[in-house]
């Protein structure tokens, strides 16, 4: 029997029973051996073999929870896969469905719906304004696949009215005798999140007690933070809001205050996914936010990404990067996904709760250092810092992932690939650049020869 001195040694010498246990313990949503939707036949593209098995995984999420993601490689076809799954999982009824995408896809994904979904429209968010630059597109545009490239044409809307029921008892009735097909509305990121224009809002006595302080104008009080006052130079360019807890010398239930407000002065607007939101919840099906990854972080686009989260029906993430290293890239995302399961945990949002997720599933480094020190009864002085390192626990697969993600590697789907082959073409300059990479040759060679005291005297004369 092969000694077993590590724990690699150990896996490779029980992989196939660890295997079996595996799948024993955590049985996929659609094994390799299940049956398929008739519905997959009727797609204009027909997806390969494990492309349909995580299209399959992702629709039986569906069916008991709101949310999925699909964890893919590059070119392995995440954008098949989660339109392929809005197609079968609606059963043949007309739907809306919303995808937030980086914007220089947005024309990609537009095309890749009128390729892949049969009887789809698609339409672009280009904002929520119907006023400004006449040259460039405003509002809900329909656009169409003429001659391989998506053009503006159809139907033209803006969110504000697309909210509106008008003489029918709901908006979504309203739309449905507008458009009875399946309909794909995408919003590049950077659009989703734009919203108005904002500036302080706090007040500066002229005379009293508070002369100099900046003023909160819902209490009439300064701004106290760490026992000193806020000044007019503390606040720079960053939103600064408190909870107040008394109004006019009366006691009230805590409130929040911003000491913000939109500017007026500037372009009036609202973003639109907070339109969507605000105004629009349950309007939508579906929701599919491309490169989720880049939604992680405490920002505009990541609020974005939980507001989708929270007022469409069905939601897939879908990304080929799914950490960046560190356990906690993780946290934002799966709270915004599934912000219940997260409490259960024990998690709350903010620094505290994605302390606790560090050290449950993170990698921590202690480093504690011992100084010498003229203490009074001691000669040395000891102090610990701690500091998140790289890397993350096989129990965040197990807790969260596994349950969450379809798995698309690129090697699954590389025995359907046509054959990839790298060729060079010798291309001839034309007559300016040859000119010019002829006259670079010869200031090479002279400053060569001059370098090496080789150059005649009178060359720069003659």
């Amino acid at each position: 029997m092969l000694e077993l001195t590590t724990i690699y040694d150990y896996l490779r010498a029980h992989a196939k029973l660890l295997g079996e246990r595996i799948l024993q313990e955590y049985p996929a949503l659609h094994p390799f051996n299940d049956p398929v939707s008739p519905r997959i036949d009727a797609l204009l593209r027909i997806p390969f073999p494990a492309q349909t098995i995580a299209l399959m995984g992702v629709v039986k999420r569906w069916q008991y929870a709101r949310t999925a993601m699909v964890v893919a490689e590059c070119g392995t076809g995440k954008t098949l896969i989660s339109l392929g799954a809005m197609h079968i999982h609606s059963e043949g009824r007309p739907f809306t469905a919303l995808a937030m995408v980086p914007p220089h896809l947005v024309e990609k994904w537009a095309r890749e719906t009128f390729l892949t979904v049969p009887g789809i429209r698609v339409f672009l968010i280009d904002d929520l304004r119907n006023g400004g630059d006449e040259n460039t597109p405003h509002g809900v545009n329909e656009v169409r696949l003429k001659h391989g490239r998506i053009v503006r044409e159809g139907l033209r809307t803006t969110l504000s009215d697309m909210r509106l029921r008008r003489q029918f008892s709901s908006s979504r009735e309203r739309w449905m005798s507008l458009c009875a097909r399946p309909a794909l509305f995408i919003v590049g990121r950077e659009r989703a999140k734009l919203g108005y224009f904002w500036r302080h809002a706090f007040v500066m006595p002229r005379s009293g007690p508070y002369l100099g302080c900046v003023v909160n104008a819902d209490t009439g009080k300064p701004v106290i933070v760490d026992d000193g006052r806020l000044t007019a130079a503390d606040f720079e360019k960053v939103k600064i809001s408190e909870t107040i807890e008394a109004r006019e010398g009366k006691s009230c239930r805590p409130l929040h205050s911003p000491l913000w407000q939109a500017d007026p002065e500037k372009i009036r607007r609202m973003a639109p996914v907070e339109f969507i939101g605000r105004y629009m919840p349950g309007w939508f099906d579906y929701a599919i936010c491309d490169e989720i990854h880049q939604l992680a972080g405490d920002t505009a686009q990541g609020n974005a990404l939980g507001t989708l989260a929270s007022c469409t029906d069905r939601i897939v993430g879908l990304t080929g990067t799914l950490l960046g290293g560190y356990a906690d890239d993780l946290f934002n995302t799966l709270f915004r996904l599934e912000a219940k399961r997260m409490k259960e945990h024990g998690y709350e949002w903010g620094t505290t709760g994605r302390s606790s997720f560090i050290q449950d599933y993170g990698v921590l480094e202690t480093i504690t250092k011992v100084e010498p020190a003229n203490n009074a009864c001691s000669k040395a002085k000891t102090t610990s810092t701690v500091r998140r390192k790289p890397g993350a626990s096989p129990l965040l697969f197990g807790e969260f992932l596994m349950q969450l993600c379809a798995f698309v590697f690129l090697e699954d789907v590389s025995a359907e690939l046509p054959p990839y082959e790298e060729t060079y073409l010798s291309v001839p300059m034309d007559a300016p650049m040859q000119e010019a990479y002829r006259e670079l040759e010869e200031d090479m060679r002279k400053a060569l020869k001059a370098h090496s005291g080789l150059a005649p005297k009178n060359e720069t004369n003659g």
